[in-house]
């Protein structure tokens, strides 16, 4: 079930937007599989840490963030952070269903520029039974105060 963070954001920001059920899942592939979404839509939320604060990038599930690009942005060192580490930020999601709604939950967001050239986005409810799908205005309403940057790179093959 989404997060009331989730959704009090989604209704602030006025957009549309439709909830996809699917199986249970643990990775962002499995979870544009078994949603039946191209993998390059879904919005996979990467939570960083500096010490200090916490950063939400964004990439399709279909991407690996790039270290160096985010390194460069940043400009300072920054690692991946553990579960543990920001599970009381999201504290009404599931462990591991980060929305790709970092600004909802007070974070700064970096979006990798190839998701604004989608149709529709979909990303995290914030549990693992749901996604969220944007049509590709609602996504940037969505993101209007989120980093826009190249930060990531593709691997694999495409879920579909």
């Amino acid at each position: 079930m989404m997060p009331e963070t989730v959704s009090n954001f989604l209704h602030r920001y006025g957009v549309d937007y439709q909830v996809v059920r699917h199986a249970p899942t643990a990775t962002s592939q499995e979870t544009a599989h078994a949603a039946h979404v191209p993998g390059d839509r879904l919005a996979k939320a990467v939570v960083l840490e500096d010490g200090e604060d916490f950063t939400v990038a964004l990439v399709p599930a279909t991407h690996r963030l790039d270290r160096w690009a985010i390194a460069e942005i940043l400009q300072r060192p920054f690692f991946l952070a553990e579960e543990v580490d920001f599970a009381i930020t999201f504290r009404d999601c599931r462990p591991g269903a980060v929305p790709a709604l970092g600004e909802a939950y007070g974070l700064r967001t970096i979006v990798d520029e190839v998701l604004f050239d989608q149709p529709h986005v979909f990303f995290e409810s914030g549990d693992h039974e749901e996604v969220v799908r944007v049509d590709a205005a609602a996504f940037a309403r969505l993101m209007a105060h989120a980093k826009r940057a190249v930060i990531s790179r593709r691997v694999g093959r495409s879920a579909s």
